[in-house]
This record gives C-alpha cells, sequence and structure tokens, in this order.
C-alpha cells in the first residue's frame, strides 16, 4: 500500500501534468503488463480504460463491472509502475452520493491520484444523468479525497457529444456545475472537430481533456487548441485485441504465423514486468 506522503507527492506531480497547449498524453493502459509498457515508452502518468479493464476481466463496458474487480485491478496497475496513476471508474461503482465516495477511498488506497467520473446513465430514465444529481457525486468524491489528504484529481466527464444528448452549450453548463462542485478537469468524448474544441477549452475554466483515435487530429494539433489533456481510452486495447483476432484467424485458417511478427520478445517482457515489481 502506498503511504499517505507518496500518494500526496504523486497527486500533485499529476496535477502539475496538466497544462493547456502543453497536453499531458495518456495511451490508457488495462493491466499491469500494459500499464509497465506504457511507463516503459516514456509516459509521465498511466491511465487506465474502464472498458479495457471491464474487457479483461470478462465483464461488458458500460458500468457493469463491480467496485472491488474494478478496485483490484488498479492496485495491480498501480503496484506495477513508479509514475502516478489515474483510475477510470465509470460512474462511480455506486448508486449514491456515498457509495461514490467509498470507492474514491478505496481508489486512493489501492494507489491512484486521479479519478475519472462519467455522467452517462446506464438503464435508468435518460442517457445523462441529471447536473445537480452528477455534481452530488463528484462532490462526494472530492470531499472524501480531502479527508484523506490527497489532492486526487477528479476527472469530470460530460458525456453529451458521445452520447448524442447535448451539444457545446449544455456541455459548458455542465462543466460549470461540475467545477462548482469540485472537479479539478473535464473530460468531453466524443468530439475532436478543431472549432469545437477550441469553444470548450475558451470555455471551460478547467483542463480540458479530449478523446483521441484513429482519425483523430494529432496531439500537436489538439494542443495548439488549448487541450489540457489526450487519453486514447479504450482504443489501444481494442487494437491490442484486433491482432488477438487476426493472428487466431489465421493460424486457424492457413497454418502461419505472420500477424505475430513484431510482438514483444519474451525476455523483453519479462524483464519489464520484473522491473516493476
Amino acid at each position: 500500500m502506498t503511504n499517505q506522503n507518496t500518494l500526496r507527492d504523486r497527486a500533485l506531480a499529476f496535477r502539475a501534468l496538466h497544462v493547456p497547449g502543453r497536453p499531458l498524453v495518456l495511451p490508457n493502459a488495462w493491466d499491469a503488463a500494459s500499464a509497465r509498457i506504457v511507463e516503459d515508452t516514456g509516459a509521465a502518468a498511466v491511465a487506465t480504460t474502464s472498458a479495457g479493464v471491464a474487457w479483461a476481466l470478462g465483464v461488458p463496458d458500460g458500468d457493469l463491472l463491480g467496485r472491488e474487480r474494478a478496485v483490484a485491478a488498479v492496485a495491480r496497475i498501480a503496484g506495477s509502475v513508479a509514475v502516478p496513476v489515474s483510475a477510470d471508474i465509470e460512474s462511480g461503482f455506486a448508486e449514491d452520493p456515498a457509495g461514490v465516495a467509498d470507492t474514491v477511498r478505496a481508489v486512493l488506497a489501492a494507489g491512484a491520484v486521479g479519478v475519472n467520473i462519467e455522467d452517462a446513465l446506464y438503464g435508468g430514465e435518460g442517457v445523462l444523468r441529471p447536473a445537480a444529481e452528477q455534481a452530488e457525486r463528484i462532490a462526494a468524491a472530492r470531499e472524501a479525497a480531502d479527508a484523506e489528504g490527497v489532492p486526487l484529481f477528479v476527472n469530470a466527464r460530460i458525456d453529451t457529444f458521445l452520447r448524442g444528448a447535448g451539444g457545446v452549450d449544455a456541455t459548458l453548463e455542465r462543466a460549470a456545475a461540475f467545477r462548482a462542485a469540485g472537479a479539478d478537469g473535464i473530460f468531453v468524448p466524443g468530439t475532436v472537430e478543431p472549432g469545437t474544441v477550441k469553444e470548450l477549452a475558451d470555455g471551460i475554466d478547467a483542463p480540458l481533456n479530449v478523446l483521441v483515435g484513429p482519425g483523430a487530429p494529432p496531439v500537436a494539433e489538439l494542443a495548439a487548441l488549448g487541450v489540457a489533456r489526450v487519453s486514447a481510452g479504450s482504443s489501444v486495447a481494442l487494437a491490442a485485441y484486433a491482432v488477438v483476432r487476426r493472428a487466431a484467424r489465421e493460424l486457424l485458417d492457413t497454418g502461419t504465423y505472420g500477424e505475430q511478427v513484431g510482438g514483444l520478445g519474451y525476455g523483453e517482457l519479462n524483464s519489464l514486468l520484473e522491473q516493476g515489481r
């Protein structure tokens, strides 16, 4: 378990990485091995992808993975790297704000110094939680972290664009409410259109995080628009699983091994994990 002084130092270091125009770039990880690989490439921090974590544990994404298993995955990842770790905790693995606070305490105990909390609603009326309700959940996360003495970076994810529930104005309104509740950053997946990103960066009084993948503008272009954090989300995990499918099909259909070319060496990966212990 990471002690509070170390957590505090890591949290401060992680917070300082969010600079508009010089964004923190996060190739998201989903297990200890992917986290060590990301760290070894020179990443300043490691962030989890909730989808990747869920898939690795045999569960579909979308608020279906329970807190205990999710936190255990965060602990394995945080324990395998020396850089700060931010945990994607979906909507908090809880029904109410008190439960979100419990999740935050568990995540801190697991060694993470940042969290993503989304406002998407699964299985209820509407596609997003009401802004006031989500603000209460963010406030609970903020208060729980502050009570532990750790300046946890609370990244409020707003799914207006991702779920077709609003545009710039609705996003800015939610962002203001979530900032007032204690969010440190705002994550708006679902759009990388330069004009929209510029409007969001200019209109949000907090570091803006966007989600990237194939077809998105280069990081340098997003940086010029004022973005402070760039996340790959589940796209790296999806690419990795695509290799599994292609390699399996080739092996079964033709009995050849071309899709396995370029893989990491056995000794290299073993050594990375040994260094991370």
